[in-house]
């Protein structure tokens, strides 16, 4: 990898998210190696993910080099590299591109769709926790309406354009309302000898409301908005198959679509080497203590999706989100330097700020602490919260101009078809 030999100690970083980055950042100035390691050269907004696959923005916008991000930094090295295992014994990581020592290892490696062991529906199925996948996602939401118009088939072109969400977490309830606004503002303009009204919005979730995490006011209010766009909101179902053209439920309900998205949970993207037995949860986290370290190697620390810290308040552990994820690589970067210090370290705290989701324009819930609170108002709180954390002036700025251009003209100018996706190839992760 080329990394020097130096006097300090070597804190490796496994993946460049939200709680690596903080880490780094918190890290910038110390007395120490550190080398982090991503098999992407940026970092990715996750959050927004949802408006790149339905062409409200480009991937440029919500994307950083992790370079740039870091680039005044003394004694920092990144390394572009896909990290296939963890050497507990050698105190080594293994990767694509050679094998390297530390000192201190921090595994940020977040998280990836959890499909819960059924390959039909990961085969057939549609994912958005990338970049790529996003933009695997808007091509074929277009494809399908292109091949809408060609059809004669009444079924097969009512199956392009059913499309089924399963999952009403915040990822699937706001994908279902940009679906929604494109159907109303956007489809009639562009398909006009196509009739749009016959395209169908499903989101189905497992439990008996969406948004589960958020207030009861907040789930009624999603599903309020959500039903005013059109949206067809299915509860207390679970998907239990996807073949590629019908999705069979536990209930005798089913559904003929072309696309189905997955969006019904994640689980840790674990690493070899980390899973012995006892030291990850079901859901592929690893456990670890107050001090963000992995149960039994006390070198060896996890921040992020990937770490599961049970408390009082989450006996499941932390949310999978980013405030705890920012939150933690910023206390571990202090606790990094008390332990440089010979200092004890400090146990980890999570100020939950609260959550929030938009369904679309002027519709947005937001909890927090003390207020909750729906609508108009919580739209505005919506976008200056993500515009905040978005990295880069830049990508503030183009965001920005994209959603006011958005709001104003009622359009998404990036439903562009640049890269082709068929659903027989290999899919782009």
């Amino acid at each position: 990898m080329n990394i020097p030999i130096t006097s300090f100690s070597r804190i490796i970083i496994i993946g460049g998210g939200f709680a690596g980055i903080a880490l780094a950042k918190k890290l910038s100035k110390q007395e120490a190696q550190v080398v982090l390691l991503d098999k992407n050269n940026y970092h990715n907004f996750q959050p927004l993910l949802y408006q790149v696959s339905t062409g409200g923005l480009e991937p440029d916008s919500i994307a950083y080099p992790i370079r740039k991000v870091l680039k005044d930094f003394p004694n920092f090295h990144f390394r572009l590299a896909n990290v296939t295992e963890i050497d507990t014994e050698n105190n080594a990581v293994i990767t694509n591109i050679g094998n390297l020592k530390f000192d201190y290892l921090v595994v940020a490696s977040g998280s990836k769709t959890n499909y819960f062991g059924n390959t039909e529906v990961e085969k057939h199925s549609m994912a958005m926790k990338t970049i790529p996948q996003s933009l695997n996602l808007r091509s074929l939401i277009l494809e399908n309406f292109e091949e809408a118009l060609l059809t004669s088939d009444l079924n097969e072109r009512n199956a392009l354009m059913n499309f089924v969400i399963v999952g009403g977490g915040p990822t699937g309830v706001e994908l279902a309302g940009a679906l929604a606004e494109i159907k109303k503002g956007i489809l009639p303009k562009d398909y006009p000898d196509l009739d749009t009204r016959s395209v169908q919005i499903n989101v189905i979730q497992a439990s008996d409301c969406i948004l589960k995490g958020m207030s009861a006011k907040a789930s009624q209010k999603a599903e309020d908005f959500l039903e005013k766009l059109g949206v067809n909101v299915w509860k207390n179902i679970r998907v239990t198959n996807y073949d590629g053209k019908t999705v069979t439920t536990n209930t005798d309900l089913t559904f003929e679509t072309a696309t189905v998205i997955w969006a019904a949970g994640v689980k840790g993207a674990l690493i070899k080497g980390l899973d012995a037995a006892g030291f990850i949860t079901p859901s592929n986290r690893l456990l670890v203590n107050e001090f963000n370290q992995v149960k039994g190697l006390n070198h060896i620390f996890a921040i992020g999706d990937i770490a599961c810290m049970v408390t009082n308040d989450f006996p499941n552990g932390l949310p999978m989100m980013a405030q705890p994820a920012i939150q933690q690589g910023k206390q571990l970067g202090d606790n990094m330097v008390r332990l440089f210090e010979d200092k004890p370290m400090k146990p980890f705290v999570y100020k939950d700020k609260g959550a929030m989701a938009t369904i679309g324009r002027n519709k947005a819930v937001v909890d927090l602490k003390r207020f909750k609170f729906q609508g108009i108002f919580a739209w505005y709180v919506w976008m200056f919260v993500h515009l905040f954390f978005l990295i880069g002036f830049r990508n503030r700025m183009v965001v920005f101009i994209n959603w006011v251009y958005n709001y104003v003209r009622f359009d998404r100018e990036a439903r562009l078809i640049i890269r082709p996706y068929k659903k027989n190839q290999k899919p782009i992760n």
